[in-house]
């Protein structure tokens, strides 16, 4: 195509007074991942973005949702620890609904308040409305001026609608028909600022039985507007994580409902215990097993010619996850996870193993 054809297409773009059109040979930095923000446990990466060193997409929604205690605000916390840990001038933006936040639990949990923004919220309205206007400020910076932020919305199911909190206040008992429409045009709303801004939105949810089936399956409340919006949807579920007769913890199944990135309906397990929170290592001796990367003999798992109880590699777990070991696990883990086999390998030290590329050329 001729320089003059393309200044022609440009000045019919321009028409459109679109700000976000460009065109696709230049890159589409609202559809594209530019990056990861890890989560804390290798296989939740894994889950979310096909590989253990990426994670949820930093410019995407990414939605959590469970029954009541199955450990979304946890999880969503040790997310916000390890990205204040990593990025040094970040922020997190934390819309709460549920009023369960402090200083003193979030320092308990050694996450950093000098960066860590509560806004609470009530309806969907306030945080459609704080949310558009911290996205235009974001996005009115330069490039260079931004600082990392990530944006926290728990949860939605406990937003009402200005409708309802004025039926309440009048001793109406009509439900409100327009909040599953206010939350579908919120989302719709932010999609793509977010994508623009490079921001990711990390949502918590509630899940309940479907009503009127004889299986009835786990659905989100709230309606369609976050399932079609968000990037992944994971679904958590728990049992308890026994020593003896004694309850430490859960193990948490993790069910990716909807993954643009990663094969749907695959599962993981983490494993949260009370005193010591997320093990980043939990699930990785059963995938390096599935790939025949380690041997397990009766209970003993044998890595690099040491043989271990599971209990006892946890405990001590860089002494058996090696670089080199995580790296082949990286391997593994595109292959039960990503679509397809074509794909981006996150291990610093394999970024340059294309060998067959100097030959191709």
């Amino acid at each position: 195509m001729t320089k003059q054809k393309d200044d022609y297409f440009d000045e019919l773009i321009k028409l459109t007074d679109n700000k976000y059109a460009s065109l696709a040979a230049d890159g589409i930095e609202a559809g594209d991942v530019t990056g990861y923000v890890t989560t804390g446990s290798y296989m939740m990466n894994a889950i979310l973005s096909g590989s253990i060193y990426g994670g949820l997409p930093n410019n995407k929604i990414t939605a959590i949702a469970g029954e009541e205690a199955t450990g979304k605000t946890y999880i969503v916390l040790d997310i916000c620890k390890s990205y204040l840990e990593k990025n040094a001038n970040a922020a997190v933006f934390y819309f709460e609904t549920e009023s369960a936040l402090s200083k003193s639990i979030l320092q308990e949990r050694g996450i950093k308040t000098d960066k860590f923004y509560i806004l609470p919220v009530t309806t969907v309205q306030e945080f459609r409305t704080q949310m558009l206007k911290i996205l235009e400020g974001y996005l009115s910076q330069s490039k260079a001026e931004r600082q990392p932020l990530i944006l926290v919305l728990d949860s939605l199911g406990m937003l009402s609608t200005t409708k309802e909190l004025e039926d309440s206040t009048s001793g109406s008992e009509t439900k409100d028909m327009t909040r599953a429409a206010l939350f579908k045009a919120t989302f719709r709303t932010i999609t793509l600022k977010l994508g623009r801004a490079g921001v990711p939105l990390i949502v918590t949810n509630h899940t309940y039985d479907e009503q009127g089936k004889m299986f009835a399956a786990k659905v989100m409340s709230g309606g369609s507007g976050l399932k079609y919006a968000a990037s992944s949807i994971l679904f958590l579920s728990k049992a308890k994580d026994k020593a003896g007769n004694d309850v430490v913890g859960n193990i948490i199944t993790v069910t990716n409902k909807k993954g643009r990135l990663t094969k749907e309906n695959s599962q993981i397990k983490l494993k949260l215990n009370y005193d010591t929170g997320l093990n980043p290592y939990y699930g990785l001796l059963e995938l390096g097993e599935k790939y025949k990367l380690f041997t397990k003999i009766s209970n003993k798992y044998e890595i690099n010619g040491q043989k271990a109880f599971e209990s006892v590699i946890l405990k001590n777990p860089e002494k058996y996850f090696t670089k080199d070991i995580l790296d082949q696990l990286d391997v593994c883990a595109r292959e039960e996870f990503y679509y397809g086999l074509k794909k981006k390998n996150y291990s610093e030290t394999q970024e340059d193993t294309n060998e067959g590329d100097e030959d191709d050329e």
